[in-house]
């Protein structure tokens, strides 16, 4: 018989489990991000923090170099997503690619200060077309 704690938790197997992002400053990363999506951290030490968003964890490490360019895109979701570009901006990110709809919804990139770009999306389709 499965115990509470199995039946309570979505399964591991095959899903991404961890992202992690080596960057040159972990306090502004965390400053950054914290104040843009309210991420949550814990230090390990002055070269590695985790960080949870409230159902993803990852990490930010000083211990490999900033590697910003290629890679996967990292897609944050939002309900509201203007006022998390906004967030973004007043956090110190740079808007790559401003909002725009596409089939399903609306996003936008952004680069945060390692040079990272990431992307947030919501289903909210916007305020209608004049």
């Amino acid at each position: 018989m499965p115990s509470a704690e199995t039946t309570t938790r979505p399964p591991r197997d095959n899903r991404i489990d961890y992202v992690e992002f080596n960057v040159t400053d972990i306090a502004r990363s965390k400053a950054f991000y914290g104040s843009a999506f309210g991420w949550q951290f814990v230090d390990y030490g002055p070269a590695y923090c985790e960080f949870r968003d409230g159902r993803l964890a990852g990490g930010l490490t000083t211990t490999a170099p900033v590697r910003a360019s290629g890679g996967p895109l990292v897609i944050l979701y939002a309900d509201d997503i203007e006022a998390a570009e906004a967030r973004v901006t007043a956090a110190g990110g740079t808007i790559s690619q401003p909002i725009f709809t596409f089939p399903g919804g609306r996003r936008f990139h952004f680069t945060d200060s390692d040079g990272y770009e990431l992307a947030v999306w919501t289903e909210n389709a916007g305020p209608p077309s004049a």
